[in-house]
């Protein structure tokens, strides 16, 4: 068995250093990529140097450096081929799909890496200082994988050239929010020609009334997070549209009045009557299945009070809060299930668990470079590795029936690499410096490394 994962790999590497568009980034790519899946408390490249090539640590720290933080190669095109290589795999358990957008933070101290400021950053839970980059990922209910994944930088940095010169940004990065990156990601997934999902997003991104136009006019539908605060027009609370212009067209401004204003999604679901609340399941979770109190509407979105079309509003409010929890809108079939409307919008947990597994086992979060290059190099050889363990994820489960295996085996390791014991002084040195996970332990916290190969 471990001839033929030797054999996969190599076949799974051949896009991706096709895409590195240099021969001698062959050797020190498999090396990062394998130093990526197998076991080690730390990911940055001296440990994993040490643990692949413990007979000549220098020369491959060297190779492994230069191809992650100065060799001139595209992250894109390198996605795009692991993306190639994986998304038929999923799309043949299940042809349903998302597109879901997220921002995620990593704690970095000090001012010179670069993007580095302080910010929200949703590992952490509070505002600190972090660097935070904006994704997209293609999910179904068999698995996910990041598609792009790009740096966000504060204005504190576009308006420093100075400091972002030394960091190496390249002059063509200016300030753009996270939802003009995501935008950006959008746009390039669909010139791919990427399998279409529903685009899913948390209300950073839903609560900007022009973004959920956007998607509509790509034809995307979208189950988008909004705040409380978010107006619509629904019920009694109804647009009066404005008198036809000189043209002969209906203007698109409506008219307002004190008859005639639009509500909260907080005030509305206060006011639904209880008949509209149902208890609904979505999936099983680790504890059992999951399940809450959800009512839906059909409501116009208000904004500017230009008149949009009608669409779902999804509200989750436990029968134990005092209040509603969460709101979306969706531009979903009106005919669509009140179960699969709940299961779309709750489908974003897929990419709380990539952002897990690629931080807690693969050291997303590790990169101890401080330039533009380095961190996006490192983030796309983590995706690259997350790919390959999720394809022979589901290749073990269709085709062995000893599936449950504990870790990748001893023979995918270079002969003579340190075992986790031998490297733990290095992991010792580097360990200050290593954000804890959250909620698991290392060891506990990623079923694809355990499960990968038979």
């Amino acid at each position: 068995m471990g001839a033929s994962i030797e054999s996969r790999f190599e076949e799974y590497c051949q896009p991706i250093v096709a895409a590195l568009s240099h021969a001698d980034r062959h050797q020190p790519a498999e090396w990062y990529l394998k130093g990526l899946m197998l076991p080690g408390e730390r990911k940055s490249v001296e440990p994993m140097a040490a643990r692949m090539c413990p007979g000549n640590v220098r020369s491959a720290h060297q190779s492994m450096n230069h191809l992650v933080a100065a060799a001139e190669w595209d992250d894109r095109a390198v996605l795009a081929a692991v993306a190639k290589q994986v998304l038929p795999e999923l799309l043949k358990k299940d042809e349903r799909c998302w597109w879901i957008l997220d921002d995620t933070g990593h704690p970095k101290k000090g001012t010179h890496s670069v993007g580095v400021a302080r910010q929200y950053c949703g590992r952490l839970g509070k505002t600190d200082s972090c660097q935070v980059a904006v994704s997209l990922s293609w999910a179904n209910a068999a698995g996910s994988l990041p598609l792009a994944y790009q740096l966000y930088l504060p204005k504190e940095w576009t308006e420093d050239p100075k400091r972002c010169e030394r960091a190496g940004v390249p002059p063509r990065i200016t300030f753009r929010t996270k939802g003009e990156i995501a935008r950006a990601q959008i746009e390039a997934a669909l010139t791919a020609d990427v399998a279409r999902g529903v685009v899913l997003a948390d209300a950073a991104y839903g609560d900007e009334a022009d973004f959920r136009d956007w998607l509509r006019a790509q034809g995307l539908d979208y189950v988008l997070a909004v705040r409380a605060a978010t107006g619509v027009w629904w019920g009694r609370h109804q647009p009066v549209p404005g008198r036809p212009s000189a043209l002969g067209r209906p203007r698109t401004r409506l008219k307002r009045d004190a008859r005639h204003q639009p509500i909260s999604v907080r005030e509305l679901a206060r006011a639904l009557p209880p008949k509209s609340w149902r208890h609904l399941t979505w999936r099983a979770g680790t504890n059992g299945v999951l399940s809450s109190r959800f009512a839906r509407a059909r409501v116009r979105a208000a904004h500017h009070d230009v008149a949009r079309p009608e669409e779902w509003l999804l509200i989750e409010w436990p029968a134990a809060e005092t209040g509603p929890l969460h709101y979306w809108l969706s531009t979903l079939p009106d005919k669509l299930s009140f179960k699969q409307l709940v299961y779309h919008a709750k489908g974003r947990w897929m990419i709380e668990r990539d952002y897990e597994e690629l931080k807690s086992e693969l050291g997303l979060s590790h990169y101890e470079g401080r330039n533009w290059r380095g961190f996006h190099h490192h983030a796309t050889l983590c995706v690259a590795a997350y790919g390959f363990l999720m394809r022979e994820r589901w290749r073990g489960k269709k085709n062995s029936a000893r599936f449950k295996a504990p870790a990748l085996p001893e023979t995918f390791r270079p002969r003579g690499a340190r075992s986790d014991a031998a490297s733990q002084p290095m992991v010792d040195r580097q360990r200050a410096l290593s954000p804890r996970p959250r909620h698991r332990s290392h060891a506990a916290s990623m079923p694809l490394l355990r499960e990968a190969v038979a």
